[in-house]
């Protein structure tokens, strides 16, 4: 997991301000983007700020991100800074704002380089503090009723770890939040009004996940980031016992059928490729060569039919380009059948999150 340009100090998120971030990239070879026909469903995204903040990505930054040639017929939107919330009123009902704003902003669809219609945010997963436990219920029906009948699932962070990293996390949460009791009241609303549940954790939780899923079999949950293997601070002193603890941990969840994973994520400083410190961001072949392990990996245990990537620009922007990493993607599963790759880009994502197959293919 390890690069060139890896530093062994972990310094934090890393993240680069917005404006530092596009010379960054401004300096990096153009793509072209590969196999241009092949349908892609972006599993995983966010939208947030103002050019005002030192940080933002909104949907003309998208759309650009999008020029660089692939087919993106659509995308899921999930929940991220608390974007679009409402400044004021019930602290709980807060987070219907972020439903209403991304349903507004993304009415009609976009336009990719090719000219083909992209429907953004065709699927939204909003937050919602299912620590309130049976009380969350009134802010999921807001919330259903904000998204207009593009409400899919709801993501409550969970990741956790008491070591060094929690000094660069502004709120830590709960160890061991999804077994709370409280907190599981608060999921099972989510099955009650046929939602799905993000688990944003790190690998080391993945026992906790898989907890989840055998006390309710019947919701649909999405692991996102393959999980978050950890390969910074203090965990880059035994980097391949924590892959084979991710690799054992992958496995034993997978055979909850009703997991999914997001494959993607990988561009975050959190794995410790160290892609971020290098002078111009990664190519698609050097992604392939370092992320394909893990991508094997998710879909040897999950199979093709319960993997699906996902982007997660702006937050993947940080190591490689929009098209870099898509053609990443695309390089490391050449190998793979038409329709193992078919459920991969899109096919898995759409059946997870009950998307329109149709209605996206036709929209072009």
């Amino acid at each position: 997991m390890t690069t060139e340009g890896d530093t062994p100090e972990y310094r934090g998120t890393l993240y680069r301000p917005t404006a530092e971030l596009l010379a960054w990239h401004a300096g990096a070879p153009a793509e072209e983007a590969l196999e241009p026909e092949l349908p892609i469903l972006d599993a995983h995204h966010h939208l947030y700020g103002t050019p005002a903040d030192s940080s933002y990505y909104r949907l003309g930054d998208l759309e650009r991100d999008f020029g660089g040639g692939h087919r993106i017929v659509g995308t899921v939107y999930v929940e991220a800074y608390q974007a679009g919330w409402y400044p004021d009123g019930p602290e709980h009902l807060r987070p219907v704002g972020e439903v209403a704003r991304i349903v507004d902003l993304t009415a009609a669809p976009v336009r990719g380089s090719r000219g083909a219609a992209c429907q953004v945010a065709a699927g939204i997963v909003a937050y919602a503090d299912l620590t309130r436990g049976d009380a969350v219920a009134d802010v999921l029906e807001a919330e259903l009723a904000a998204g207009q009948g593009r409400l899919r699932g709801v993501r409550h962070p969970a990741a956790y770890d008491g070591g060094q990293i929690a000094r660069f996390v502004k709120s830590m949460n709960r160890p061991r939040m999804l077994a709370d009791a409280t907190f599981r009241k608060g999921v099972a609303q989510l099955g009650r009004l046929g939602l799905s549940f993000d688990a944003w954790v790190h690998h080391t939780q993945l026992g906790d996940v898989a907890g989840l899923a055998d006390a309710f079999p019947g919701l649909a949950i999405v692991l996102n980031h393959v999980g978050g293997l950890i390969g910074v601070a203090e965990y880059r002193a035994d980097r391949a016992g924590n892959v084979a603890r991710w690799r054992q941990g992958l496995r034993e969840l997978a055979a909850r059928p009703n997991v999914y994973v997001k494959i993607g994520g990988l561009g975050m400083p959190l794995f410790g490729f160290g892609f971020e410190h290098r002078e111009r961001p990664a190519s698609s072949a050097e992604l392939a060569q370092a992320w394909g392990p893990l991508i094997d990996a998710c879909i040897e245990a999950f199979g093709p039919a319960r993997c699906m990537f996902e982007g997660n620009f702006p937050v993947d922007k940080q190591t490689c380009g929009y098209t870099a990493l898509w053609n990443a993607f695309k390089l490391a599963t050449r190998s793979l059948s038409a329709g193992e790759r078919a459920d991969l880009f899109f096919g898995t994502a759409c059946r997870a999150y009950r998307l329109p197959v149709d209605r996206l293919l036709d929209a072009e």
